[in-house]
């Protein structure tokens, strides 16, 4: 992962709505769950969860099927995985010297 892109999922997940969005779906499972649900579970207006679920795709962190005439989200646990990954990949690294 590089700069770029762990910059970009950290700041969508940095708006709190997107971050309760992505942490329901973690909560579902890969499975992820309809969008009617995650609606009725946040009860938020349907275009203002579309705005946020799709900033939540376009980094990766979400993906969405459709299964018939329902839209599955479905969170991306690999995404997640590698940036938590990145973000602590260089823990304890950092020799001070002390004078």
């Amino acid at each position: 992962m590089d700069i770029d892109t762990a910059s970009k999922r950290c700041a969508e997940l940095g708006n709190s709505t997107r971050l309760t969005i992505f942490r329901l779906l973690v909560r579902a499972g890969r499975a992820g769950l309809p969008v009617g649900e995650i609606q009725k579970a946040l009860d938020i207006p349907g275009s203002t969860l579309s705005h946020h679920i799709n900033r939540l795709v376009q980094v990766g962190l979400v993906h969405q099927r459709r299964q018939s005439r329902t839209l599955y989200c479905e969170p991306q646990m690999e995404a997640i995985a590698e940036l938590a990954q990145y973000l602590l990949s260089e823990c304890c690294t950092l020799k001070r010297e002390f004078n």
